[in-house]
């Protein structure tokens, strides 16, 4: 939810995606804003049907995880329900809902007491890493054959290939840049994960933005004096985020990626960061490091009335379906 992120977005968005979103504000006694809510008004299909739905402004551009309503504990997230209901819509959806979000849990609260039907289900988990004081305790955490893996294949790319790690930040963002998108597109065959200008836009101004602070992480593992594989990440507060990996597949039976995550695990432990977070997906790549997640939820709010309790039913009768298919053990929030 920081500026940072939605400035970034404006600016690489078409036109008309950023006319339809808006911010409600609660003002505070103190003639200040005790909550600022990001928000977009447009048409989607929810459950094979066309509505009009409120969700974050942003969308699902970049996926981001852990979201709550930016707002003092004070805010009165009646006043916002209130806003709301003279706009026009019909389910309100919000994704990537962080699972300590407390200003969504009143939000959500305070639709239930107008009549609204509201849920909360597990989107998805992100695995993380509680860090310990230093890189030796982390490894000592690990099984004895992996915790041998990680070593045997950094000293050897060491010994055989001279490998060394290159940060681009902050003087030599567009270099590396360029390199985290080459080794992307050549791992995937494509652009894969920079395949929307949108994307690519909102990372490439986010990225300048953060660097100039310092909280992000772009760097490379070189092998014979060029980059085998790339990695970037953001830094906030006690956290380590982990966003966005490349290599080149010729160095695939190196290991490079888990070599290169390897250093950038080690280094948060030395930086005296507290936790390194994969984001969202159980990856195998991102479940070789640790064992532990936290899931992320997706909200639904429905209004009250026919086409309220039509849609809804229509929810249910879909989240049953996909329950038979894969059977999770996912938890639900339902008023």
């Amino acid at each position: 939810m920081r500026w940072a992120w939605h400035s970034a977005w404006a600016r690489a968005a078409p036109a008309e995606d950023v006319a339809r979103s808006f911010a409600i504000v609660v003002n505070g006694a103190a003639n200040g804003e005790d909550a600022v809510i990001p928000l977009s008004l447009r048409t989607l299909a929810f459950r094979r049907a066309p509505v009009r739905a409120v969700t974050w402004a942003t969308g699902g551009v970049g996926y981001p995880d852990h979201l709550d309503v930016p707002a003092a504990s004070q805010a009165d997230m009646r006043e916002a329900v209130s806003i709301l209901e003279g706009v026009p819509w019909d389910v309100m959806v919000l994704s990537g809902v962080g699972e300590d979000s407390a200003n969504v849990s009143r939000f959500m609260e305070a639709f239930a007491e107008r009549g609204y039907g509201v849920r909360r289900v597990v989107l998805d988990f992100c695995p993380y890493i509680d860090l310990p004081p230093t890189w030796d305790e982390y490894l000592a955490g690990l099984s004895p054959e992996r915790r041998q893996n990680v070593r045997r294949r950094e000293r050897k790319l060491m010994r055989e290939h001279a490998a060394h790690v290159t940060d681009y930040v902050p003087d030599r963002l567009d270099e590396g840049w360029a390199c985290l998108r080459s080794l992307h597109e050549r791992r995937w065959g494509g652009p894969g994960a920079f395949g929307t200008p949108v994307l690519t836009g909102l990372l490439r101004g986010y990225f300048e933005d953060l660097a100039a602070r310092g909280e992000v992480w772009l760097t490379s593992l070189d092998l014979v004096g060029e980059p085998a594989a790339a990695w970037c990440g953001f830094a906030w507060r006690d956290t380590v985020y982990f966003y966005q990996t490349g290599r080149d597949p010729k160095w695939e039976r190196q290991s490079v990626g888990q070599v290169l995550t390897a250093a950038m695990i080690r280094r948060a432990i030395e930086h005296g960061y507290k936790r390194f977070d994969f984001l969202r997906g159980r990856d195998s790549y991102k479940m070789l490091w640790t064992s532990t997640m936290r899931p992320v939820y997706e909200v639904v709010i429905f209004r009250p009335g026919r086409r309220g309790s039509w849609l809804r039913a229509l929810d249910v009768l879909g989240r049953a379906r996909a329950r038979l298919r894969s059977r999770p053990e996912f938890a639900v929030w339902d008023a």
